[in-house]
């Protein structure tokens, strides 16, 4: 490989939309990998580029970096996924699609009568939940009403 080859932190972060901060984070959790020059500076192949493209699109599906990193972890160390396995990784998404569609659909449907929160705020809450009576039932309490998919705490990055 030659040194021309290779990509800087900043040349990885204005081509692939990332900030430095982030691919450091990435590489740190074992995402993405670079080398290191004699004077301790990063530096990319430019495959990074697609494994970085790969884990926006799977954290825009809403994957967690653990999913991420056990998708990842199928492929040869270093490698980026191919059309191959982008076909068999995305296959195995669209039931989480789905999910996620048929959630925010119920979320839209409610929205402007129930944020799902269970906190008697809103008119409609006194039909819903009468008493606060979902708290009991809503383990960590929290939005009750809302689909599983989106009671979810996101994570950064």
């Amino acid at each position: 490989m030659r040194a021309t080859d290779l990509l800087t932190v900043s040349e990885v972060a204005h081509r692939s939309g990332y900030a430095a901060s982030a691919l450091r984070y990435y590489e740190k959790e074992g995402l993405i990998s670079a080398s290191r020059t004699s004077g301790g500076q990063r530096r990319y192949q430019r495959n990074v580029l697609r494994r970085l493209a790969f884990i926006r699109a799977a954290r825009n599906v809403g994957l967690t970096l653990d999913e991420v990193r056990a998708e990842l972890d199928q492929l040869p160390a270093g490698r980026a996924p191919t059309k191959a396995d982008w076909t068999r990784i995305s296959q195995n998404w669209r039931q989480r699609l789905d999910e996620q569609i048929q959630a925010l659909q119920a979320l839209r449907s409610g929205l402007s009568s129930c944020i799902g929160c269970g906190c008697l705020s809103l008119r409609q809450c006194a039909v819903s939940n009468p008493s606060d009576l979902i708290a009991d039932r809503v383990p960590g309490g929290g939005a009750g009403f809302l689909p599983p998919l989106l009671r979810q705490a996101r994570e950064a990055g």
